[in-house]
Protein backbone atom coordinates (compact mmCIF):
# COMPACT_ATOMS: atom_id res chain seq x y z
CA UNK A 1 0.00 0.00 0.00
CA UNK A 2 1.41 3.37 -1.07
CA UNK A 3 1.49 5.99 1.65
CA UNK A 4 -0.15 9.31 0.74
CA UNK A 5 2.38 12.16 0.52
CA UNK A 6 2.59 14.34 3.60
CA UNK A 7 0.64 17.58 3.25
CA UNK A 8 2.92 20.65 3.32
CA UNK A 9 2.71 22.38 6.68
CA UNK A 10 2.02 25.74 5.04
CA UNK A 11 -1.08 24.24 3.41
CA UNK A 12 -2.21 22.87 6.76
CA UNK A 13 -1.94 26.29 8.40
CA UNK A 14 -3.65 27.92 5.42
CA UNK A 15 -6.56 25.51 5.85
CA UNK A 16 -6.61 26.14 9.60
CA UNK A 17 -6.76 29.89 8.98
CA UNK A 18 -9.70 29.36 6.61
CA UNK A 19 -11.55 27.29 9.21
CA UNK A 20 -11.01 30.00 11.81
CA UNK A 21 -12.40 32.59 9.40
CA UNK A 22 -15.48 30.40 9.07
CA UNK A 23 -15.85 30.17 12.85
CA UNK A 24 -15.01 26.46 12.86
CA UNK A 25 -12.50 26.41 15.69
CA UNK A 26 -13.22 22.81 16.62
CA UNK A 27 -12.47 21.65 13.07
CA UNK A 28 -9.32 23.80 12.99
CA UNK A 29 -8.16 22.18 16.22
CA UNK A 30 -8.82 18.68 14.86
CA UNK A 31 -6.98 19.44 11.62
CA UNK A 32 -3.90 20.68 13.47
CA UNK A 33 -3.85 17.66 15.75
CA UNK A 34 -4.12 15.30 12.77
CA UNK A 35 -1.87 16.93 10.16
CA UNK A 36 0.55 19.11 12.14
CA UNK A 37 0.72 17.79 15.72
CA UNK A 38 3.02 19.08 18.43
CA UNK A 39 6.32 17.21 18.50
CA UNK A 40 6.95 16.41 22.18
CA UNK A 41 10.47 16.93 23.45
CA UNK A 42 12.33 13.76 24.48
CA UNK A 43 12.50 13.11 28.20
CA UNK A 44 16.30 13.22 28.24
CA UNK A 45 19.26 13.61 25.93
CA UNK A 46 20.72 10.30 24.82
CA UNK A 47 24.23 9.68 26.10
CA UNK A 48 26.12 7.25 23.86
CA UNK A 49 29.14 5.25 24.93
CA UNK A 50 32.34 5.58 22.91
CA UNK A 51 31.88 1.99 21.78
CA UNK A 52 28.40 2.74 20.44
CA UNK A 53 29.58 5.87 18.64
CA UNK A 54 32.58 4.15 17.08
CA UNK A 55 30.46 1.22 15.92
CA UNK A 56 28.18 3.61 14.05
CA UNK A 57 31.00 5.79 12.71
CA UNK A 58 32.89 2.73 11.46
CA UNK A 59 29.73 1.22 9.99
CA UNK A 60 29.06 4.44 8.08
CA UNK A 61 32.66 4.91 6.95
CA UNK A 62 32.94 8.25 8.78
CA UNK A 63 30.56 9.77 6.24
CA UNK A 64 27.57 12.06 6.77
CA UNK A 65 24.63 9.86 5.76
CA UNK A 66 22.56 12.87 4.72
CA UNK A 67 25.09 14.90 2.71
CA UNK A 68 27.65 12.30 1.70
CA UNK A 69 30.46 14.48 3.09
CA UNK A 70 33.49 12.81 4.64
CA UNK A 71 33.98 13.34 8.38
CA UNK A 72 36.98 13.01 10.68
CA UNK A 73 37.55 10.96 13.84
CA UNK A 74 36.82 13.22 16.87
CA UNK A 75 40.17 12.60 18.52
CA UNK A 76 42.09 13.10 15.27
CA UNK A 77 40.69 16.62 15.23
CA UNK A 78 41.72 17.12 18.85
CA UNK A 79 45.27 15.93 18.14
CA UNK A 80 45.50 18.55 15.40
CA UNK A 81 44.41 21.17 17.93
CA UNK A 82 47.00 20.00 20.45
CA UNK A 83 49.78 20.16 17.88
CA UNK A 84 48.60 23.26 15.99
CA UNK A 85 46.62 25.28 18.55
CA UNK A 86 46.81 28.60 16.71
CA UNK A 87 45.99 27.30 13.23
CA UNK A 88 43.45 24.72 14.45
CA UNK A 89 42.02 25.96 17.77
CA UNK A 90 39.59 23.97 19.89
CA UNK A 91 36.93 25.64 22.04
CA UNK A 92 35.40 23.55 24.87
CA UNK A 93 31.93 24.97 24.26
CA UNK A 94 32.14 24.64 20.50
CA UNK A 95 31.71 28.37 19.94
CA UNK A 96 31.82 29.12 16.24
CA UNK A 97 34.57 31.62 15.49
CA UNK A 98 36.59 30.77 18.59
CA UNK A 99 37.23 27.15 17.66
CA UNK A 100 38.04 25.91 14.17
CA UNK A 101 34.97 25.42 11.96
CA UNK A 102 36.02 21.81 11.35
CA UNK A 103 34.53 21.02 14.76
CA UNK A 104 31.14 21.76 13.17
CA UNK A 105 31.74 20.79 9.55
CA UNK A 106 33.73 17.57 10.01
CA UNK A 107 33.06 16.41 13.59
CA UNK A 108 30.86 13.27 13.55
CA UNK A 109 27.91 12.73 15.83
CA UNK A 110 24.94 10.38 15.95
CA UNK A 111 21.52 11.44 14.70
CA UNK A 112 18.21 9.61 15.00
CA UNK A 113 16.96 9.35 11.41
CA UNK A 114 13.43 9.32 12.79
CA UNK A 115 13.71 11.57 15.85
CA UNK A 116 12.80 10.04 19.20
CA UNK A 117 10.54 13.07 19.67
CA UNK A 118 8.64 11.93 16.57
CA UNK A 119 8.30 8.33 17.70
CA UNK A 120 11.58 6.96 16.34
CA UNK A 121 13.28 4.07 18.16
CA UNK A 122 16.51 4.58 20.08
CA UNK A 123 18.21 1.66 18.35
CA UNK A 124 21.28 1.30 16.16
CA UNK A 125 19.15 0.81 13.05
CA UNK A 126 17.85 4.37 13.57
CA UNK A 127 21.28 5.87 14.36
CA UNK A 128 23.01 7.68 11.51
CA UNK A 129 26.40 9.37 11.35
CA UNK A 130 26.31 13.04 10.43
CA UNK A 131 28.27 16.21 11.11
CA UNK A 132 27.47 18.49 14.02
CA UNK A 133 26.32 21.10 11.50
CA UNK A 134 23.96 18.66 9.77
CA UNK A 135 22.65 17.48 13.13
CA UNK A 136 21.83 21.05 14.14
CA UNK A 137 20.05 21.69 10.82
CA UNK A 138 18.03 18.47 10.96
CA UNK A 139 16.88 18.90 14.58
CA UNK A 140 13.54 17.07 14.98
CA UNK A 141 12.57 17.10 11.29
CA UNK A 142 12.00 13.96 9.25
CA UNK A 143 14.27 13.39 6.27
CA UNK A 144 11.41 13.73 3.79
CA UNK A 145 10.23 16.97 5.36
CA UNK A 146 13.62 18.51 4.58
CA UNK A 147 13.75 17.09 1.08
CA UNK A 148 16.83 15.06 2.02
CA UNK A 149 17.64 11.44 1.19
CA UNK A 150 19.49 8.86 3.25
CA UNK A 151 22.70 7.88 1.49
CA UNK A 152 24.20 4.41 1.53
CA UNK A 153 27.11 3.90 3.90
CA UNK A 154 30.38 3.73 1.95
CA UNK A 155 33.06 1.14 2.53
CA UNK A 156 35.66 1.86 5.20
CA UNK A 157 38.24 0.87 2.57
CA UNK A 158 37.67 4.23 0.90
CA UNK A 159 37.76 6.60 3.90
CA UNK A 160 38.36 5.93 7.58
CA UNK A 161 38.08 9.44 8.97
CA UNK A 162 41.84 9.57 9.63
CA UNK A 163 41.32 6.79 12.16
CA UNK A 164 44.42 4.84 11.14
CA UNK A 165 46.47 8.04 11.15
CA UNK A 166 45.20 8.93 14.62
CA UNK A 167 46.08 5.55 16.13
CA UNK A 168 49.51 5.45 14.47
CA UNK A 169 50.36 9.05 15.36
CA UNK A 170 49.53 8.56 19.03
CA UNK A 171 51.58 5.38 19.17
CA UNK A 172 54.53 7.06 17.41
CA UNK A 173 54.25 10.23 19.52
CA UNK A 174 53.29 9.05 23.05
CA UNK A 175 54.04 12.52 24.40
CA UNK A 176 50.65 13.59 23.06
CA UNK A 177 49.15 11.55 25.92
CA UNK A 178 51.22 13.22 28.63
CA UNK A 179 49.39 15.75 30.82
CA UNK A 180 52.21 18.28 31.05
CA UNK A 181 50.17 21.48 30.65
CA UNK A 182 47.06 22.24 32.76
CA UNK A 183 45.62 24.21 29.84
CA UNK A 184 45.51 21.12 27.63
CA UNK A 185 44.83 18.49 30.30
CA UNK A 186 41.21 17.94 29.26
CA UNK A 187 42.16 17.51 25.60
CA UNK A 188 44.94 15.05 26.46
CA UNK A 189 42.55 12.95 28.54
CA UNK A 190 40.03 13.10 25.70
CA UNK A 191 42.60 11.82 23.20
CA UNK A 192 43.72 9.11 25.62
CA UNK A 193 40.18 7.84 26.16
CA UNK A 194 39.36 7.84 22.46
CA UNK A 195 42.64 6.12 21.61
CA UNK A 196 41.91 3.20 23.92
CA UNK A 197 38.33 2.91 22.65
CA UNK A 198 39.42 3.10 19.02
CA UNK A 199 42.10 0.43 19.37
CA UNK A 200 39.53 -1.85 21.02
CA UNK A 201 36.94 -1.12 18.32
CA UNK A 202 39.37 -1.80 15.48
CA UNK A 203 40.39 -5.06 17.14
CA UNK A 204 36.73 -6.13 17.15
CA UNK A 205 36.15 -4.94 13.57
CA UNK A 206 39.21 -6.71 12.15
CA UNK A 207 38.43 -10.17 10.72
CA UNK A 208 40.12 -13.09 12.42
CA UNK A 209 43.22 -14.35 10.59
CA UNK A 210 42.99 -17.94 9.37
CA UNK A 211 45.23 -20.35 11.21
Amino acid sequence: MTRAPRRPHTEVLEAVAGLLNAGRERDADALLRADYPIAPAPDRRRAYTLREMLQVFLRDGFTDRYTGDRLVHPAALRVLSLRLPKAFPYHPNGKYGLGHQAYWDLFPTIDHMVPVARGGPDTEANWMTCSMLTNARKANWLVEELGWTLRDAPSMAGWDGLTAWFVAYVEDHPDVLVESDPATRASVRYVNTWHRATVDALRVEAPAKPE
